[in-house]
């Protein structure tokens, strides 16, 4: 049985089928995390992904997408309930 993965924190998740692509979470991002996903989701988009390393938690992100719900940003205090 493979490992689970660890998540960190922060971090940032993008909702892959909500996403639209329109790239102002890439553009707002200070450190570059995010980026275009080459895969299309059901509406035919591409969406934004995070990379997997860097997010500071800073929320920007979250703050420029005109998409509801697309983006969720844990900050590094971010405890998961059990």
């Amino acid at each position: 049985m493979p490992e689970e993965t660890e998540l960190t924190y922060p971090r940032v998740e993008v909702d892959f089928d909500l996403c639209k692509g329109c790239g102002l979470c890439i553009v707002t991002c200070p450190v570059k995390c995010l980026e275009i996903s080459p895969e299309l989701n059901k509406k035919s988009y591409h969406p934004a992904r995070y990379k997997g390393t860097g997010c500071t938690g800073c929320g920007l992100c979250f703050y420029t997408c005109p998409e509801p719900g697309a983006i969720t940003v844990f900050p590094k205090d971010y405890k998961p309930e059990e």
